[in-house]
C-alpha cells in the first residue's frame, strides 16, 4: 500500500468492456519527508488508478498495486493494476501530525 495525492483524472472513450464506467484518476505518490519527518512530499512518480471509494482532486489517498488491487468487490473482473481503496484523514510519525484533512498541506 502506497499514500498519494489526486492530481487529476483520465477519460478514455475506447476501452475494454468492463472499464466502462470506471472512474481513472491520476495520483502522485507520496513519502515522508526524511530530513525532519514533518511533512509528506512527492516521489516524483505517477500512476494511474482506479477509484472504488469516490476521491477527487486534491484528495489524499491509501492505494494498491499489483493483485492487490483486484481484491475490492469493485476491481475483481478489472484489468487493474492500482486502486485507491480509502481517503486518509490523518497521518501522524510518533505523536507529530503531518497531515491531517482540516488542514492544507
Amino acid at each position: 500500500m502506497f499514500i498519494a495525492r489526486i492530481t487529476g483524472s483520465l477519460i478514455s472513450t475506447q476501452k475494454v468492456a468492463s472499464m466502462v464506467g470506471q472512474k481513472l484518476l491520476i495520483v502522485d505518490p507520496l513519502r515522508v519527508d526524511e530530513k525532519d519527518q514533518s511533512s509528506l512530499k512527492s516521489t516524483g512518480r505517477t500512476f494511474v488508478v482506479v477509484d472504488t471509494v469516490g476521491a477527487g482532486e486534491g484528495d489524499v489517498v491509501l492505494c494498491v498495486q499489483g493483485s492487490s488491487a483486484r481484491f475490492t468487490p469493485e476491481t475483481k473482473p478489472l484489468p487493474v493494476d492500482a486502486a485507491i481503496i480509502g481517503i486518509v484523514d490523518q497521518v501522524q510519525i510518533g505523536a507529530k501530525t503531518i497531515f491531517n484533512t482540516n488542514k492544507s498541506n
